[in-house]
């Protein structure tokens, strides 16, 4: 059996979970190196981050963030587009948020600012991810290589807004004054008491929106079939009639637009004010999201989830292991992103062989009683 050839419970199930234990498992050594047990580290961050309830609290609210990196990974990898600007384009939709809110939250109520401020981080972010989709369809510029410059100016613009014009007077802390209550996105701990006092908020809620949403557009939709189409054969794509520049500009903005909804769960359900490097990297983790979540809306829910878990287990863990430094967690990000990306398939040709092996004397057995 060839690997390309596996069928998708193998690609979609079997090849994730190899590559991510293969992540442990090269982490484990690591903190076995460092003095520690593996396997009481790893009880640890489990029950942190997903058995603690507060904790789990905090990985939904990471989480929340993630998904929609990793949606805007994902949108895009359909088309056959490799958007890693997702940082650049959540911190432009930050942006636009902030201005609106610093300019609105004292006249405005919750009701009508909220929604409103969600529309102008996705339009904000869909603008930034724009350019670099029309500069590829119109001038034929690699989409990787403005992404990544984009992300460059959108840190550059935002270190030039904060410093020079939201710092209030007095304040040295790099950031905007604290948006007014009524830009404060509602809590979940509202409704689920258990919870504890975790920062998770209604954000979450619109996360699992968005992957429903996506699940709808990109398999039930003609608009969906067309950003496969482009992905899957520009040219079968070309002479059915299809756009292919009308859609990567299309497909670009729709997944700007998910990375800068991904700043509204920090910035107005946790911090509530616009700081600077506010992002933390969260879309870069969602290129490792989406590639672990083989851009399935159920694959990035979890993959999301478990990259939550490695933030919230990792702290703790690094609180009760003093010989673990905090950078442990983005290690093993570093590693689930090499394993799930740049040797995703390094598990393929053995598992290719392991299939051919136990179909063929099924395939035998079947001949002979037929």
């Amino acid at each position: 059996m060839n690997p390309q050839e596996l069928p998708r419970w193998a690609t979609s199930l079997v090849l994730p979970l190899l590559n991510l234990l293969s992540a442990l498992l090269v982490a484990g050594l690591v903190i076995f190196a460092l003095g520690e047990s593996p396997a009481e580290s790893l009880a640890i961050m489990v029950r942190s981050a997903f058995l603690n309830p507060e904790g789990l609290g905090y990985t939904l609210f990471y989480a929340s963030t993630f998904i929609f990196t990793g949606l805007a990974v994902a949108y895009a990898l359909h088309a056959g587009l490799f958007n890693i600007g997702g940082e650049g384009q959540m911190y432009i939709g930050g942006l636009g948020m902030a201005l609106l809110i610093l300019g609105l939250d004292q006249t405005l109520d919750g009701w009508l600012l909220i929604p409103l401020t969600i529309l102008v981080s996705a339009a904000f972010g869909a603008a930034w991810a724009y350019l670099p989709g029309y500069l590829q369809a119109r001038r034929g510029s690699h989409i990787v290589v403005t992404t990544i410059m984009f992300n460059f100016i959108a840190s550059s613009l935002m270190n030039y807004v904060i410093v020079s014009h939201l710092i209030p007077p007095g304040q040295q802390a790099t950031s905007s004054r604290e948006f007014a209550q009524s830009a404060w996105l509602p809590r979940l701990n509202e409704w689920l008491p258990g919870l504890g006092q975790t920062p998770l908020n209604i954000s979450f809620l619109l996360a699992l929106l968005a992957l429903v949403v996506y699940a709808v557009v990109i398999w039930r939709t003609a608009w969906g079939y067309n950003v496969r189409t482009v992905g899957l054969n520009p040219h079968a794509a070309h002479y059915a009639g299809i756009s292919i520049k009308r859609t990567i500009i299309g497909v670009m903005a729709v997944s700007g637009a998910l990375a800068g909804m991904a700043a509204v769960n920090s910035e107005m359900g946790s911090a509530h004010h616009l700081g600077l490097n506010f992002t933390a990297g969260a879309g870069f983790v969602g290129i490792a999201v989406a590639l672990m979540g083989r851009n399935h809306p159920v694959g990035i829910l979890l993959s999301a989830v478990l990259f939550g878990g490695l933030i919230q287990g990792g702290f703790d863990l690094s609180l009760e292991k003093p010989n673990i430094p905090p950078e442990t967690f983005v290690f093993i990000q570093g590693l689930i992103i090499l394993f799930c990306g740049a040797m995703e398939n390094l598990y393929a040709p053995a598992l290719a062989a392991l299939l051919k092996r136990f179909t063929k004397p099924v395939a035998a057995a079947k001949n002979g009683v037929t």
